[in-house]
Protein backbone atom coordinates (compact mmCIF):
# COMPACT_ATOMS: atom_id res chain seq x y z
CA UNK A 1 0.00 0.00 0.00
CA UNK A 2 1.64 3.40 -1.19
CA UNK A 3 1.73 5.59 1.72
CA UNK A 4 0.64 9.17 1.32
CA UNK A 5 2.92 12.07 1.34
CA UNK A 6 -0.12 14.43 2.94
CA UNK A 7 1.45 14.62 6.23
CA UNK A 8 4.45 15.59 4.75
CA UNK A 9 3.23 18.09 2.51
CA UNK A 10 1.62 19.81 5.48
CA UNK A 11 4.49 19.65 8.05
CA UNK A 12 6.33 21.28 5.19
CA UNK A 13 3.23 23.61 4.87
CA UNK A 14 3.59 24.61 8.47
CA UNK A 15 7.56 24.94 8.98
CA UNK A 16 7.60 27.19 5.62
CA UNK A 17 4.61 29.10 7.30
CA UNK A 18 6.31 30.05 10.48
CA UNK A 19 9.73 29.76 9.50
CA UNK A 20 9.73 31.59 6.12
CA UNK A 21 9.15 35.07 7.68
CA UNK A 22 12.00 35.02 10.09
CA UNK A 23 14.02 34.25 7.28
CA UNK A 24 12.99 36.99 5.44
CA UNK A 25 13.90 39.05 8.05
CA UNK A 26 17.56 37.26 8.79
CA UNK A 27 18.57 38.09 4.71
CA UNK A 28 17.02 41.79 5.16
CA UNK A 29 19.27 42.76 8.70
CA UNK A 30 22.54 41.99 5.41
CA UNK A 31 20.01 43.77 2.75
CA UNK A 32 21.62 47.13 1.47
CA UNK A 33 18.31 48.44 0.88
CA UNK A 34 16.62 50.37 4.07
CA UNK A 35 13.13 48.96 3.47
CA UNK A 36 13.91 45.45 2.36
CA UNK A 37 11.40 45.87 -0.76
CA UNK A 38 14.28 44.72 -3.70
CA UNK A 39 17.54 42.93 -2.98
CA UNK A 40 20.25 45.76 -3.26
CA UNK A 41 23.22 43.92 -2.12
CA UNK A 42 25.39 42.44 0.87
CA UNK A 43 25.81 44.81 3.69
CA UNK A 44 26.80 44.65 7.48
CA UNK A 45 26.37 48.51 7.56
CA UNK A 46 22.64 47.74 9.65
CA UNK A 47 24.76 46.16 12.20
CA UNK A 48 27.19 48.82 12.30
CA UNK A 49 25.07 51.28 12.85
CA UNK A 50 23.35 49.36 15.69
CA UNK A 51 26.42 49.03 17.83
CA UNK A 52 26.68 53.08 17.58
CA UNK A 53 23.00 53.49 18.43
CA UNK A 54 22.88 54.93 22.36
CA UNK A 55 19.15 54.55 23.00
CA UNK A 56 19.41 50.97 21.87
CA UNK A 57 22.10 50.23 24.51
CA UNK A 58 20.45 52.20 27.18
CA UNK A 59 17.54 50.16 26.69
CA UNK A 60 19.30 46.95 26.40
CA UNK A 61 20.96 47.67 29.70
CA UNK A 62 17.84 48.35 31.32
CA UNK A 63 15.96 44.75 30.16
CA UNK A 64 19.32 43.13 31.29
CA UNK A 65 19.27 44.24 34.57
CA UNK A 66 15.14 43.56 35.08
CA UNK A 67 16.06 40.01 33.20
CA UNK A 68 18.79 38.97 35.28
CA UNK A 69 17.41 40.25 38.86
CA UNK A 70 13.58 38.79 38.22
CA UNK A 71 15.72 35.89 37.10
CA UNK A 72 17.39 35.13 40.31
CA UNK A 73 14.31 36.02 42.43
CA UNK A 74 11.92 33.92 40.34
CA UNK A 75 14.74 30.88 40.49
CA UNK A 76 14.38 30.79 44.85
CA UNK A 77 10.96 31.90 44.71
CA UNK A 78 9.70 29.05 42.72
CA UNK A 79 11.56 26.39 43.53
CA UNK A 80 10.53 26.91 47.00
CA UNK A 81 7.27 27.09 45.60
CA UNK A 82 7.53 23.76 43.62
CA UNK A 83 9.25 22.24 46.94
CA UNK A 84 6.00 23.13 49.05
CA UNK A 85 3.68 22.01 46.16
CA UNK A 86 5.49 18.93 45.76
CA UNK A 87 5.64 18.34 49.81
CA UNK A 88 2.52 18.77 50.68
CA UNK A 89 -1.06 18.06 48.99
CA UNK A 90 -3.58 19.91 51.40
CA UNK A 91 -6.51 22.47 50.31
CA UNK A 92 -4.22 25.21 51.06
CA UNK A 93 -1.82 23.83 48.31
CA UNK A 94 -4.38 23.00 46.04
CA UNK A 95 -4.98 26.61 46.03
CA UNK A 96 -1.07 28.05 46.02
CA UNK A 97 -1.20 25.65 42.88
CA UNK A 98 -3.91 27.24 41.11
CA UNK A 99 -2.23 30.52 41.77
CA UNK A 100 1.19 29.50 40.79
CA UNK A 101 -0.84 28.41 37.59
CA UNK A 102 -2.73 31.82 36.72
CA UNK A 103 0.07 34.01 35.33
CA UNK A 104 0.39 31.30 32.67
CA UNK A 105 -2.95 31.41 31.38
CA UNK A 106 -3.57 35.13 32.18
CA UNK A 107 -3.83 37.59 29.24
CA UNK A 108 -0.39 39.85 29.40
CA UNK A 109 -2.21 43.03 28.67
CA UNK A 110 -4.80 42.03 31.62
CA UNK A 111 -1.76 41.30 33.74
CA UNK A 112 -0.35 44.54 32.56
CA UNK A 113 -3.51 46.96 33.51
CA UNK A 114 -4.15 45.12 36.97
CA UNK A 115 -0.60 45.82 38.26
CA UNK A 116 -0.46 49.38 36.60
CA UNK A 117 -3.38 50.09 38.82
CA UNK A 118 -2.26 47.91 41.41
CA UNK A 119 0.90 50.25 41.63
CA UNK A 120 -0.54 53.75 40.88
CA UNK A 121 -3.13 52.58 44.12
CA UNK A 122 -0.18 52.07 46.33
CA UNK A 123 1.61 55.54 45.00
CA UNK A 124 4.23 53.64 43.79
CA UNK A 125 6.34 55.00 40.96
CA UNK A 126 6.59 53.62 37.69
CA UNK A 127 10.58 52.47 36.57
CA UNK A 128 12.78 49.75 36.50
CA UNK A 129 11.75 48.51 39.97
CA UNK A 130 8.13 48.37 39.08
CA UNK A 131 9.06 46.69 35.85
CA UNK A 132 10.99 44.26 37.99
CA UNK A 133 7.93 43.58 39.82
CA UNK A 134 5.63 42.63 37.31
CA UNK A 135 8.04 40.19 35.36
CA UNK A 136 8.80 38.34 39.05
CA UNK A 137 5.30 38.15 39.12
CA UNK A 138 5.27 35.55 35.56
CA UNK A 139 8.52 34.30 35.82
CA UNK A 140 8.08 32.32 39.60
CA UNK A 141 5.64 30.45 37.77
CA UNK A 142 7.65 29.31 34.86
CA UNK A 143 10.51 28.05 36.88
CA UNK A 144 8.27 26.77 39.73
CA UNK A 145 6.45 24.41 36.66
CA UNK A 146 9.77 23.58 35.21
CA UNK A 147 11.44 22.60 38.73
CA UNK A 148 8.34 20.45 40.15
CA UNK A 149 8.17 18.50 37.02
CA UNK A 150 11.85 17.41 37.88
CA UNK A 151 10.53 16.22 41.54
CA UNK A 152 8.03 13.82 39.69
CA UNK A 153 10.95 11.90 39.07
CA UNK A 154 13.03 12.85 41.88
CA UNK A 155 14.16 9.96 43.79
CA UNK A 156 14.10 10.56 47.93
CA UNK A 157 15.32 7.01 48.89
CA UNK A 158 18.60 9.31 48.24
CA UNK A 159 17.74 11.83 50.86
CA UNK A 160 17.03 8.43 52.97
CA UNK A 161 20.01 7.29 52.22
CA UNK A 162 22.05 10.36 52.95
CA UNK A 163 20.52 10.64 56.37
CA UNK A 164 21.21 6.75 57.74
CA UNK A 165 25.03 8.07 56.90
CA UNK A 166 24.53 10.67 59.33
CA UNK A 167 23.36 13.96 57.20
CA UNK A 168 20.52 16.61 58.91
CA UNK A 169 18.11 17.68 57.00
CA UNK A 170 19.45 20.37 55.93
CA UNK A 171 22.79 18.63 54.80
CA UNK A 172 20.40 16.43 53.04
CA UNK A 173 18.95 19.34 50.52
CA UNK A 174 21.53 21.01 50.23
CA UNK A 175 24.27 17.93 49.08
CA UNK A 176 22.18 15.89 47.56
CA UNK A 177 18.63 17.44 46.63
CA UNK A 178 20.18 20.57 45.45
CA UNK A 179 22.54 19.44 43.15
CA UNK A 180 20.07 16.78 41.39
CA UNK A 181 17.99 19.84 41.08
CA UNK A 182 20.36 22.28 39.21
CA UNK A 183 19.84 21.10 35.86
CA UNK A 184 15.93 21.93 36.46
CA UNK A 185 16.52 25.30 37.84
CA UNK A 186 19.25 26.66 35.97
CA UNK A 187 16.54 25.67 32.84
CA UNK A 188 13.32 27.12 34.52
CA UNK A 189 15.81 29.85 35.45
CA UNK A 190 16.73 30.20 31.23
CA UNK A 191 13.48 29.60 30.71
CA UNK A 192 12.55 33.03 32.69
CA UNK A 193 14.99 34.90 31.55
CA UNK A 194 14.28 35.00 28.23
CA UNK A 195 10.34 35.66 28.89
CA UNK A 196 11.62 38.32 31.01
CA UNK A 197 13.65 39.89 28.03
CA UNK A 198 11.14 39.24 24.80
CA UNK A 199 7.80 40.34 27.36
CA UNK A 200 6.31 43.64 25.73
CA UNK A 201 2.91 43.82 27.19
CA UNK A 202 3.28 43.78 30.71
CA UNK A 203 7.00 45.72 30.63
CA UNK A 204 4.63 48.92 28.71
CA UNK A 205 2.55 49.28 31.26
CA UNK A 206 4.43 49.31 33.93
CA UNK A 207 7.70 51.32 32.60
CA UNK A 208 8.46 54.96 33.56
CA UNK A 209 10.19 57.70 32.41
CA UNK A 210 14.17 56.80 31.76
CA UNK A 211 12.96 53.17 32.28
CA UNK A 212 12.47 51.75 28.47
CA UNK A 213 13.38 48.15 27.86
CA UNK A 214 14.70 46.67 24.76
CA UNK A 215 10.83 45.72 22.89
CA UNK A 216 9.44 48.98 24.03
CA UNK A 217 12.36 50.74 22.40
CA UNK A 218 11.60 48.13 19.06
CA UNK A 219 8.42 49.43 19.07
CA UNK A 220 9.36 52.96 19.08
CA UNK A 221 11.96 52.39 16.10
CA UNK A 222 9.26 50.64 14.38
CA UNK A 223 6.63 53.46 14.55
CA UNK A 224 9.49 56.27 13.29
CA UNK A 225 10.77 54.01 10.61
CA UNK A 226 13.92 52.41 11.46
CA UNK A 227 13.31 48.59 9.96
CA UNK A 228 16.73 47.81 8.46
CA UNK A 229 18.46 48.32 11.86
CA UNK A 230 15.71 46.23 13.66
CA UNK A 231 15.99 43.73 11.52
CA UNK A 232 20.34 43.28 12.44
CA UNK A 233 18.87 44.04 16.35
CA UNK A 234 16.13 41.25 15.73
CA UNK A 235 18.86 38.59 14.38
CA UNK A 236 21.01 38.96 17.17
CA UNK A 237 18.19 38.43 19.46
CA UNK A 238 17.05 35.34 17.43
CA UNK A 239 20.52 33.76 17.97
CA UNK A 240 20.62 34.79 21.64
CA UNK A 241 17.32 33.41 21.74
CA UNK A 242 17.56 30.01 20.48
CA UNK A 243 21.10 29.39 22.15
CA UNK A 244 19.23 29.73 25.48
CA UNK A 245 16.95 27.61 24.40
CA UNK A 246 19.16 25.06 23.12
CA UNK A 247 21.28 24.96 26.27
CA UNK A 248 17.85 24.68 28.50
CA UNK A 249 17.41 21.64 26.64
CA UNK A 250 20.54 20.10 26.87
CA UNK A 251 20.14 20.90 30.84
CA UNK A 252 16.71 18.75 30.43
CA UNK A 253 18.40 16.24 28.20
CA UNK A 254 21.28 15.74 30.95
CA UNK A 255 19.30 15.23 33.85
CA UNK A 256 17.05 12.45 32.08
CA UNK A 257 19.99 10.58 31.51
Amino acid sequence: MRRSRFPLVVTIGVLVFFYLPILILVLNSFNAARFGGNWKGFTFKWYVQLFHHDEIWRALQNTLIVAVSATLVSMVLGTLAALALHRYHTRLQRLHLTLIYTPLVFPDILMGMSLLLFFIALGVKLGLVTIFLAHVTFCISYVAMVVLSRLQDFDYQMIEAAQDLGADAWQAARRVMLPLLAPGIAAGGLLAFTLSIDDFVISFFVAGAGSTTLPIRIYSMIKHGSPAIINALSTLMLIFTFSLILISQRLLEEKKS
